[in-house]
């Protein structure tokens, strides 16, 4: 597997934490993959034989490019052969407002935009192995665009981020000079979900990537260090959003290493 991350601009930095790329080999008949949940939302353009979203039993081709919006627990994919990913990682109280579509709560969506106008010539770029030329136009489509940032959510969202998702509701309304309800309000409609809906995700985030990095991790630790009440609240929430405990991740991760089927889109 390849992966290759392109420097965000000062002036996205707002919006977009990352842009990234992925060249995997999924083999003739492979199984599907999993993509945890996580605190950020994606745009997803891909180059190769098809990518497929399950449903129960069934498999939905998926059109480039495609949104993975917040997730409240796992979604699972398919593709054989060679795929080649192109990702951008967007702060989900921007995503909709950097794309001037409507806000849907989570999930992943198929949206008609005028950036699918780009999948042609990357397609020509990675074709020719310029990787990080493909990164730079996506950078550059966005950077044309000059995303504004409403002050709200911005200050609410950058308190959120520090505390690693630990805040009270009524904290972050106050970094954002806000009340609560119209900071609810305003996160709804650019985000699709509530203000503690995005805080946890932004905690479980940080729990799942401190253990897939190092699943040696002491989880009662942990918990201590991202403000949740004990670890019991810990694998409480973990099991929420992935459908296991945090020592069953960090088992897996240990025993599998890098077969461990969990795609994580953020690392």
């Amino acid at each position: 597997m390849q992966h290759r991350e392109l420097e965000v601009p000062e002036e996205l930095r707002h919006s977009i934490r990352g842009f990234w790329y992925r060249d995997m080999d999924f083999g003739a008949e492979p199984p599907a993959f999993e993509v945890m949940p996580d605190g950020h939302t994606e745009i997803i353009f891909y180059f190769g034989k098809g990518c497929s979203l399950q449903h129960d039993d069934q498999f939905e081709i998926l059109q480039s490019p495609y949104i993975v919006g917040l997730l409240q627990q796992p979604v699972y994919f398919r593709a054989t052969g060679r795929l080649q990913i192109i990702g951008i990682k967007c702060l989900p109280w921007t995503i909709y407002d950097l794309l001037d579509l409507p806000s849907v709560k989570g999930g992943v969506q198929h949206f008609a935009h005028p950036m699918a106008s780009l999948q042609s010539g990357l397609t020509t770029l990675l074709s020719n192995g310029k990787v990080v030329d493909a990164l730079r136009l996506v950078r550059d489509w966005f950077l044309d665009r000059k995303p504004a940032m409403k002050p709200e959510l911005n200050k609410a969202g950058q308190a959120m981020l520090a505390a690693n998702g630990s805040l009270p509701v009524t904290s972050v309304a106050a970094a954002a000079h806000a009340t609560v309800r119209t900071l609810e309000r305003k996160f709804k409609a650019s985000s699709g979900h509530t203000v503690k809906d995005v805080s946890s995700l932004i905690r479980f985030e940080q729990a799942r990537d401190r253990l897939w990095e190092n699943p040696d991790t002491a989880i009662a630790g942990l918990a201590y260090e991202l403000g949740y009440a004990d670890q019991s609240h810990l694998n409480r929430e973990f099991k929420r959003y992935s459908g296991m405990t945090a020592a069953t991740f960090a088992k897996r991760k240990n025993e599998l290493g890098d077969d461990f089927v969990a795609i994580v889109l953020s690392s």
